[in-house]
């Protein structure tokens, strides 16, 4: 029994190791986008800032998409510390990505006009998290969420789409979280808005990828940003609790793999261990992402799956033992004029 088991390790052991020797073999090459035209919603801070300079890194003309005129001027001038030629050009729009369709139309259309250049890639960074329990979180902060989160996502996305699949070429990326993948205990509302932009990202993927247009769904963990603190603020002890192993990432290594997995094609952007976790776990029928992902995907899927129940039980643990020290009545959370502030800039 002891020898199946080590000759089952082995085996595991050995097609892992063949499956990272040709993941470097067969490693695909970025797709340049020096000249081109990228556009980032919420791009005034956070992933969706560094996501700018990144791209700017590689030579691309960037427009920058927020609601709050100054930060985008002060986001700007930091942009254009790393252009790597003059000819770059760095633009702002002040956009409210989650007015209505025929705002974010009118937007899109005039940041075209003043590049003087299609959109080749769309980024879409803009989004916010109020947490609480389903019950605590307001109806409206609820709504709003979906507002911003998704259908501020999606009216971006719609005005691009076919104008990528008439081209021949494009790359959107939607910002998602491990929300995406997982629903957590105080993440209710928030958690099903990124749950909708998976869906979407798929969607696009099985109806454009055909027409040369590229799909990447980004999955960040808890990032060091401007949100993220906002976020801390409105978090049940719980939440704090079992989200707290993951750690905090950097927004700048966040974007950096965030362009580089967009720009190879990647289907799935994941950074830090749990969310590489996740995404196998969770992977579904999502799309093809290469010979190496999917080999490690079969190979793991079913340990993993074993791993994922004691990490559920710990999970349980935790709000149980949060409940004993907890009155049985709770205050509702209403922070939509505060978070909706929040988001703007």
């Amino acid at each position: 029994m002891a020898l199946d088991l080590v000759a089952y390790l082995l085996i595991i052991f050995v097609i892992i190791l063949h499956v990272i020797v040709l993941g470097f073999v067969l490693k695909k090459r970025p797709k340049s986008i020096a000249g081109k035209h990228v556009v980032v919603t919420g791009g005034s801070s956070g992933i969706g800032l560094w996501t700018a300079i990144h791209c700017v890194k590689r030579g691309a003309n960037v427009t920058i998409l927020a609601r709050n005129v100054q930060v985008l001027n002060k986001a700007k001038e930091e942009i254009e510390k790393h252009r790597i030629n003059e000819e770059q050009k760095i633009l702002t729009k002040s956009l409210d990505v989650a007015k209505s369709f025929a705002v974010v139309e009118q937007g899109l259309k005039e940041v075209e006009d003043a590049m003087d250049l299609p959109i080749y890639m769309l980024v879409n960074c803009a989004g916010l998290a109020i947490c609480g329990l389903v019950e605590e979180v307001s109806v409206d902060d609820a709504k709003m969420m979906m507002d911003v989160n998704y259908y501020g996502t999606y009216f971006a996305t719609r005005y691009i789409l076919p104008k990528m699949k008439a081209s021949g070429e494009g790359i959107i990326v939607i910002t998602s979280s491990q929300a995406a993948l997982l629903g957590i205990y105080g993440y209710g509302p928030y958690a099903a808005t990124k749950f909708a932009l998976r869906g979407l990202a798929e969607t696009i993927h099985m109806e454009a990828s055909h027409a040369g247009v590229n799909v990447t769904l980004a999955l960040p963990c808890d990032t060091d940003t401007p949100g993220f603190e906002r976020e801390e603020k409105t978090k049940p002890q719980e939440t704090k609790l079992i989200s707290s192993s993951g750690g905090l990432v950097q927004p700048s290594d966040v974007a950096e793999r965030l362009v580089n997995d967009a720009l190879t094609g990647s289907f799935f952007s994941v950074y830090g261990f749990e969310s590489w976790i996740l995404s196998i776990l969770c992977v579904g029928m999502a799309p093809w992402s290469g010979y190496y992902l999917n080999m490690l995907q079969l190979v793991l899927m079913a340990p993993l799956r074993l791993v994922s129940f004691f990490i559920r039980r710990n999970f349980n643990s935790i709000i149980k033992d949060c409940s004993k020290d907890k009155p049985k009545k709770r205050l509702k959370h209403t922070f939509k004029t505060q978070s909706y502030y929040y988001f703007v800039i």
